[in-house]
């Protein structure tokens, strides 16, 4: 079995793109893997999340949308 793929129920399914890990979101935010579980413990920000077992893994979507929500074209937090 490859790393691109995992067995379900007698099923290989090919790996989701869409997820990555704590690490690449955390690159893509310009922020540490521990800020985000800050934000995730604390709430302090509604950065959506999907959580299997114990791996925290966020979708690109999600994560590029939660983005272009805090975009701002003034200096206004609200």
């Amino acid at each position: 079995m490859t790393n691109q793929a995992t067995h379900f129920a007698g099923i290989i399914r090919p790996k989701n793109p869409d997820l990555i890990d704590e690490s690449e979101a955390a690159e893509i935010l310009d922020v540490s893997p521990g800020t985000l579980s800050v934000w995730r413990s604390t709430g302090r920000y509604a950065l959506p999340f999907v959580k299997v077992g114990r791996k925290v893994r966020y979708s690109r979507t999600v994560l590029n949308a939660w983005l272009d929500g805090r975009t701002r074209t003034t200096g206004a937090t609200k």
